[in-house]
Formats: structure tokens, sequence, C-alpha cells
């Protein structure tokens, strides 16, 4: 694994000194770029949210322009979980250096990633000694099996296409199950006539979802449920 620090593209708080930050982690063969778009339609309704999209750590052989997480010769489950596992600490350490940079603590992070991205945000996410405030993963699936997970679980919200070519839907309900059974809180949503990306219906579901979660909406009182939203 490269071990040169992560870099990409910023959008700074609306208004004020950064109350939280969120992290968009993109594709297999996209960039940074790719993800920061989704930060304006969602600053309105987070005005004091930092968003920051890095570069993958490697350079996409699929994809000239692109980056990768990981290498991805074929979609088996074991070479996911080995991808995700070597590739988690340059995630893991861009995350503790932005936060610091902000002067925000650990619990003022928030998880976003479409596809290679979603296998990483679930990945590291989960497994940060202090667990971020929420995890949105677009068209992707769950690396692995999660660890066993207490009641600082966050809030994750699973979004995915019907008509995804690239990861089939199906992925979504196995990973809502999986997550569930360790302990985690999902909710959930299906696009109709979406294929591998993020439809506008995805996109406002994904910022209210942040803005509740940010602001302590989910606060875990009852039993852990997966359900649609």
């Amino acid at each position: 694994m490269n071990s040169r620090p992560l870099s990409g593209p910023r959008l700074a708080p609306a208004r004020g000194p950064a109350s939280h930050l969120v992290v968009l982690a993109h594709g297999y063969g996209a960039d940074g770029n790719d993800l920061i778009g989704l930060a304006p339609h969602w600053q309105q309704l987070l005005p004091g949210v930092a968003f920051v999209a890095p570069n993958a750590p490697e350079p996409c052989a699929g994809s000239p322009m692109g980056y990768q997480w990981f290498p991805i010769s074929r979609h088996d489950p074991a070479e996911m979980r080995k991808g995700v596992e070597s590739a988690a600490p340059i995630l893991d350490s861009f995350l503790d250096a932005e936060l610091a940079r902000l002067t925000l603590p650990p619990e003022r992070l928030a998880l976003v990633g479409f596809s290679q991205g979603t296998m990483m945000s679930l990945h590291v996410g989960l497994r940060r000694k202090v667990k971020p405030a929420a995890i949105i993963g677009y068209s992707g699936v769950l690396a692995g099996e999660p660890p066993k997970l207490g009641r600082d679980t966050p809030p994750i919200l699973l979004v995915h296409g019907d008509s995804d070519p690239m990861i089939p839907a199906e992925a979504l309900f196995v990973s809502a199950g999986a997550l569930g059974r360790a302990g985690a809180t999902v909710q959930w949503h299906v696009s109709a006539e979406t294929g591998h990306g993020i439809a506008p219906d995805g996109l406002m579901l994904g910022g209210i979802f942040l803005a509740m979660a940010l602001s302590g909406a989910f606060a875990r009182e009852q039993d852990d449920i997966a359900c649609p939203l």
C-alpha cells in the first residue's frame, strides 16, 4: 500500500469555525472531485460543517485519471476484506489529521462513502476508538463481517439504486442484516430506476440524515433496528 499522505478538495463551512467534519470517500477509479460535489447540496442544512474528499492512496490501473483504495480484480468477499484491511490505516490517519487541523474532537466526525468508499467508511468508522457521529454508504457493500458493536455505534444509512449493474441492490440488505446482527442501528433506502450512482432522493435523504445525526437526534434509547427510510 502506498503510504503517501492523502489530499483532496475541501469545502469550508458556510459560516463560522467548523462544528463538525464530513469526510467523503470516493469509489474505485474516481477521485475526490467526484464526491466533493455533494457538499454544496448539503451545506444549507449543515452550515457549520467542513467537508473534505480525499483522493484514495493508489493510482487506479483501470482508470488512468482516477484512484483506488485497493485493487479489485473480481467481486470476491475475501479480496474485499483484505483490501479494506490494507487501506484502513492510511484513511484512519487522515481522519485524525483532519480533525486535528480543525481542532475538532473525534466524535464530531461523519463518514460518507460511495461504492469502494462505502466499504472503507464502514470498515474504518466501526473500528475507530471513538466512533464517528454517522456513517452513510451509497451503492456499496460491507466488506467482511463487522466487529461486535456497542452502544457507541454510530447510526448508519445505506442507499442503493435498484438497477445497479456493478453492485446489485441485494447487497444493501445483506449489509444491513449483518450490521444489525452485530449491534448497529441501520436505516436504508432503495432509489427507483437508479444504477450505480446517487439519485436526487438519495442525495436529499443523505443531507437530512447527516443533519439529524450531527444534532444528536439519533441518540440511542431503544433496541437496535434496521428499517427503511
